[in-house]
Parts: structure tokens; sequence; C-alpha cells
């Protein structure tokens, strides 16, 4: 099954906007690139034990159900930090979400902590 993904309106012309957006969608859909993520990167999760590091991640998210639809109400970056926030559709349960991500440097293109909340 596909995801449905709607974007928000906050990336237009900003490339931080976008990366916190993709990295947003990785976490609810569970389908993530490698390379956004820092070798020791901490993800600490609203209901479940925080993760560290990128393996830990990323076998989190490949365990992840497909949800039916993935909505990003907002994807926002100032400095060296970002958050996106939205509502995620799984069995047909709406379930809202915010991730805060601080990037490792301000150029914002490597995840060094996200906070969840879900």
């Amino acid at each position: 099954m596909m995801t449905r993904i709607q974007g928000s309106k906050d990336c237009g012309n900003s490339p931080k906007n976008r990366f916190v957006q993709d990295v947003a969608i990785a976490l609810e859909t569970g389908d993530a690139t490698p390379e956004k993520f820092a070798d020791d990167v901490i993800w600490e999760r609203a209901t479940e034990t925080s993760l560290e590091g990128k393996k830990s991640l990323l076998k989190s998210l490949a365990a992840r159900d497909t949800p039916e639809t993935v909505i990003i109400e907002h994807a926002i970056s100032h400095g060296k930090v970002g958050a996106a926030s939205g509502e995620t559709t799984l069995n047909g349960a709406a379930r809202r979400f915010c991730h805060v991500i601080e990037f490792a440097s301000v150029k914002g293109d490597l995840v060094a902590v996200i906070k969840s909340y879900a």
C-alpha cells in the first residue's frame, strides 16, 4: 500500500523547510534515507523509549506499519532547529504529531536530535 502524502505550503523556496518535511514524512512512514541522520542521532519519543544511534532509529522505522495518509500542516526551520506538525491516519484512526528536529549544523542537512510528540 502506498501512503498518500500531503505536503506543507511552508516548503516553497526553503530547502531547510523541505528537509524538515522529508524527515517528518520518514518518521511517520518508516521510509527513511539514512544519509539524513547523524551516526549518533538521538530520537526522544513521546510514548516509547528513546533511541540512540542511526542503526537503532532505522531499525525502529523499518518496523513501522504503513499509514494510509500523512498530512504535513507546517514544516519550519530557523538556525539549527526545525519542526513539523500534522496528522497521520493508520488503520482508519487519525493521530496528530509534532517532530522537533535539531540539526548537526546551521546548514540543516543532517539530523542530530529528534523530539517527537504524538
